[in-house]
């Protein structure tokens, strides 16, 4: 059974993301979906003839992995913007941020330092299963960076194709945009309480 790619054009018209760039990106995640799908396609092939032990299964396998991280890494991204509303002083998040960084402000200075990190990848804020901290980290590309046990809250895409369209070399613009666009109802939603 193939991954059905999920319909985020109800970001169209968000604040600061043009529609070209927004139908780009959703083609670009669209194209991650079918690569996938493609893949694990192939896995199912060579698994049905025995070929689980061939250098191209393991291939395909370790490809396998790191295109589904890209695919949900859109996904989550995609689904943490689009908010209409302001955070909420007195949301769980908020009071966890305050715990882990001392406040709101802070944190969101250490995410956009994590965010401004030369390269292409990924800026998480994410939970510790183990302790229920929260940590800002960068993600390189999308294979390599997210511990095993750490659930991803709040998403933000730096790879250029994300913000070059609208800003060109102004990431921090981008940010700032990115910012005024979180659901922090969704963000909430995935925090560990």
């Amino acid at each position: 059974m193939s991954y059905q790619a999920q319909d985020f054009g109800h970001l169209l018209g968000m604040q600061g993301f043009s529609e070209n760039l927004l139908n780009n990106h959703f083609t670009l995640y669209h194209e991650h979906v079918e690569r996938r799908n493609q893949t694990a396609a192939k896995l199912k092939v060579l698994a049905a003839r025995g070929q689980e032990d061939t250098p191209e299964y393991a291939s395909l396998k370790r490809c396998f992995g790191s295109q589904s991280s890209d695919m949900r890494l859109h996904e989550l991204y995609f689904e943490n913007l689009g908010g209409q509303n302001e955070r909420s002083s007195a949301s769980c998040l908020i009071e966890k941020l305050t715990d882990n960084f001392g406040s709101y402000q802070a944190w969101k200075e250490d995410f956009k330092i994590t965010a401004s990190i030369s390269g292409v990848g990924w800026a998480i804020l994410c939970q510790d299963h183990n302790n229920g901290k929260l940590n800002n980290l960068w993600l390189d590309e999308h294979h390599a960076g997210i511990p095993a046990d750490y659930k991803p809250l709040l998403v933000l895409d730096v790879w250029e194709h994300s913000y070059m369209m609208d800003y060109g070399f102004k990431r921090p613009e981008y940010l700032e945009t990115f910012f005024k666009n979180i659901d922090w109802d969704v963000v909430d939603r995935r925090l560990i309480v």
